[in-house]
């Protein structure tokens, strides 16, 4: 059987019932009766209600556990339905029994009348009874199913999350060991340079990683490393600005979003000291970030995983319930991110 504790209730209910049955139902007996008859039905009243406020809060429970869960609320109700007659009729013949044994010579029972009344009274009263424990029996379950729906939602949502995760990295060392491979049969010494910027990167993308949403400032900082590697290799040819306003370098991003932004523009454009990509990162005025370059598309499609825009746009649906920004224009290619205040734990070092 359900446990609940509903110490309280099971003494306290009783008496309500049995204050507001007399008032409603019965309320010119106690203005004409004797004091004798008023102790007797006092007694009755409150011993019958306690009773039958067990058996009626028992029968709920049992029900309840042949039948559990919000899917079988309607056969509760059913199983209930048949109950009714025997449970109601057993209230009022148990009273008039009571009233025999305390040697009441009140007649109540025996007119039709009077017996309609009572069985009328205690079919209200029975109703209550079902309603307080079957409500609150379905209140609980509500609450136990939407927490489960709750929780089953955070976990997909995390695995989703981890599986962006996951993809970051694969997708970032790919990209820098193509970079590396050109580089080694370029330029020696700047490969070297290069494979020591690429270890501290790699550092970052491991801590990183671990969380959901990082400082502003601290995403800017390994912009910086990240564009000085990019520049080892294309020298002139790239130029990234950075006009950030100081009041939202302690706002919050998913990592390496920038990263990705820029890794895209380079991958996807010409990158020439003739031709210079420019990469600008600003905020504006209505609170976003905005990364754009100018466009200058390769000829040939480049090689993508097809991680990129669509990364970065499944982390901010899931992280924040908000969306990017994406304008390809005729000049310009333009992504909004949305900024969030959501305070960080610790800055990365």
């Amino acid at each position: 059987m359900i446990r609940i504790n509903d110490s309280r209730l099971r003494w306290l209910g009783p008496i309500g019932l049995f204050l507001f049955g007399n008032i409603f139902f019965r309320l010119s007996f106690w203005l004409n009766a004797t004091p004798t008859a008023l102790i007797h039905s006092t007694l009755v009243g409150l011993v019958a209600g306690v009773l039958f406020w067990q058996l009626g809060r028992g029968v709920a429970l049992r029900v309840q556990g042949q039948l559990p869960g919000l899917e079988r609320t309607q056969k509760r109700l059913v199983m209930y339905l048949l109950l009714l007659p025997l449970l109601v009729n057993m209230a009022v013949f148990s009273r008039f029994g009571l009233h025999m044994l305390l040697g009441s010579r009140e007649s109540w029972w025996l007119g039709s009348v009077d017996y309609i009344t009572s069985l009328g009274i205690q079919l209200f009263y029975y109703v209550v009874y079902v309603s307080v424990y079957e409500g609150w029996y379905v209140l609980r379950q509500w609450r136990q199913t939407y927490q489960e729906k709750e929780e089953l939602v955070k976990v997909q949502w995390q695995i989703r999350f981890n599986s962006l995760k996951s993809q970051v990295n694969p997708h970032f060392l790919f990209n820098s060991l193509n970079a590396l491979s050109a580089l080694i049969e370029e330029s020696p010494p700047q490969a070297s340079q290069f494979v020591d910027e690429l270890s501290k990167m790699y550092r970052y993308l491991l801590q990183a990683n671990d969380r959901e949403l990082i400082l502003l400032c601290t995403e800017l900082k390994f912009i910086e490393s990240y564009v000085h590697l990019l520049q080892t290799r294309h020298g002139a040819g790239l130029s990234v600005q950075m006009n950030v306003a100081e009041n939202y370098l302690a706002s919050s991003l998913p990592p390496l979003t920038l990263q990705l932004l820029v890794e895209n523009a380079v991958k996807h454009n010409i990158v020439m000291p003739n031709r210079p990509l420019l990469i600008e990162i600003s905020t504006t005025e209505t609170g976003q970030l905005r990364v754009r370059n100018n466009l200058q598309r390769k000829n040939g499609r480049s090689v993508s995983n097809g991680v990129g825009l669509a990364n970065i746009a499944a982390k901010y649906r899931m992280l924040t319930q908000t969306d990017i920004l994406v304008q390809d224009q005729d000049e310009h290619f333009t992504v909004l991110l949305p900024l969030l205040n959501q305070p960080m734990a610790a800055e990365l070092s």
